[in-house]
């Protein structure tokens, strides 16, 4: 009987305990704040900043207060051109770029993004690179070349133009001897149409054009060229190009500060990324639309189609240029090889599948609608 009795005081006075806890306020347990500075290889003012720190943003947003990504502009801790270093020794945690400005470590890197891509676009890139096998040889890559660093390839960019010019070209000839601007692979595309190729990052470009210490450059888009400057100092854009018709950005991680981070974050930064690779694309079409329409109204600048004999001479120089490459360079070839497979298959069901959208646009709009206006090589649109 007393052991019953036992039992039930101890019963009794659990539950007094038990009562009094779930009565008691719950104290929040401060959580510690992870940090990371990054830094993209954008001036301020370029959309492209706009687009990091729009991720930036997406990552803060859902961490809470867990983790908070800053961003900073070009410059502001190392050149645009030594970001991968910098992330890679820790100087920064991060940073926003594209991968062809780390084409001087390995000129495979360029292939996401120079060149043709065997047709496929930014879009087919990047499914390319995330179902075809290129996140393992971009990994195996950085690995080679001791970047101990996690990139995130997001953000399919829009057929890059020809670039702007002080007057239109109408023959790849023109390019003899033109000091030209451009990054990655297309250096070597232009080098081998005759041009005097200087890869500048995209804050030097407009200076250099105006001191006339290039004569033409190419960047990427109607509002990145607009807020650049470049209207200032050229009046003729040429549209349609294939040195880099295939591009997307780049979020780096140094992978030491990343591992470190609980599987939840890196779930968000996951996803994130996805986020911000359809919102990109989405505020891109808005944007770039507009910039387009406003360069061409207000500021009168001459757009004209690149004419199919300097995208033909392109394709040469771009087989040429790879033909050397793959010569003597294993991991370029084996970057090639996997791209023309995913290539292969992909661009037969996108070319089969996709209607032409110009037949519909020049029913309702006529010329304005994407139909470039009639007239002599070079078109103006």
């Amino acid at each position: 009987m007393k052991d019953a009795k036992s039992s039930r005081r101890g019963l009794l006075k659990g539950a007094a305990i038990a009562a009094g806890a779930m009565s008691a306020p719950m104290v929040a347990r401060a959580q510690q704040t992870t940090s990371f500075r990054f830094q993209s290889t954008w001036p301020a003012k370029d959309i492209f900043h706009e687009y990091a720190l729009d991720f930036a943003k997406k990552v803060n947003d859902m961490a809470g207060n867990r983790l908070k990504i800053e961003v900073l502009p070009s410059g502001a801790v190392v050149p645009a051109f030594q970001l991968l270093e910098a992330v890679n020794k820790g100087t920064l945690d991060g940073g926003h770029g594209v991968v062809a400005y780390h084409y001087g470590k390995q000129a495979a890197l360029a292939l996401w993004g120079s060149g043709p891509a065997y047709g496929m676009d930014p879009n087919m890139v990047l499914a390319w690179h995330y179902y075809g096998g290129g996140k393992a040889l971009l990994e195996e890559i950085y690995k080679s070349i001791n970047m101990d660093v996690v990139s995130y390839l997001y953000g399919p960019q829009y057929c890059q133009p020809l670039g702007w010019f002080k007057k239109p070209i109408s023959s790849a000839a023109q390019f003899k001897g033109l000091k030209f601007r451009t990054v990655g692979l297309s250096v070597d595309i232009f080098t081998e149409l005759g041009a005097a190729v200087n890869p500048l990052p995209g804050s030097e470009i407009v200076p250099a054009l105006d001191r006339g210490l290039i004569d033409a450059a190419e960047f990427n888009n109607a509002t990145s060229d607009r807020l650049l400057g470049f209207p200032d100092v050229a009046k003729n854009c040429m549209l349609q190009s294939f040195h880099q018709s295939g591009e997307q950005f780049e979020i780096l991680f140094n992978k030491t500060k990343y591992n470190a981070l609980p599987q939840e974050l890196k779930s968000i930064i996951d996803y994130a990324v996805q986020a911000a690779s359809a919102d990109m694309s989405w505020k891109a079409i808005d944007r770039n639309s507009k910039d387009y329409l406003e360069l061409k109204t207000k500021e009168k600048i001459n757009f004209y189609k690149t004419p199919d004999s300097v995208l033909r001479a392109q394709l040469d120089a771009w087989d040429k240029v790879i033909a050397r490459k793959m010569t003597d360079n294993p991991m370029f070839k084996k970057v090639l090889d996997s791209q023309r497979t995913f290539a292969e298959r992909a661009t037969q069901w996108q070319n089969d599948y996709l209607v032409d959208y110009k037949m519909a646009s020049a029913r309702y709009f006529g010329g304005k609608g994407g139909q470039p206006a009639k007239g002599a090589q070079p078109k103006k649109s």
